[in-house]
């Protein structure tokens, strides 16, 4: 447990999918631990790997109240990120392109 508590963590709220149009997964607070090394290729197959298992642990909170009492409770250090305003999501009805007040040029 000593080794955790000398790593710093990161809370934040991650942002919606890009590819995606709903909010799955995006308002959840996120804690994970800051990689202790850099990976480096393994020497037989190449792939990415480290020392370090910590960089693989994500725990997922409800609230920031949540996630900051768990890293306060187990004597974490922790730097929490704000969340970035999201867009306005405005839908559009496709019959609006044919409305007979339309503001804008009609063009093909």
């Amino acid at each position: 447990m000593s080794e955790i508590i000398n790593k710093r963590a990161r809370i934040y709220l991650p942002p919606r999918p890009a590819t995606q149009s709903g909010h799955a997964k995006s308002r959840q607070w996120v804690l994970e631990f800051e990689p202790s090394a850099p990976p480096r290729p393994e020497w037989l197959m190449g792939w990415s790997s480290g020392p370090n298992t910590q960089s693989q642990v994500r725990l997922h909170f409800p609230t920031l109240e949540a996630a900051r009492s768990y890293a306060e409770k187990h004597g974490i250090p922790y730097d929490l990120e704000p969340p970035r305003p999201s867009p306005r999501f405005r839908p559009k009805v496709y019959a609006d392109n044919f409305r007979y007040d339309r503001v804008e040029n009609w063009t093909h």
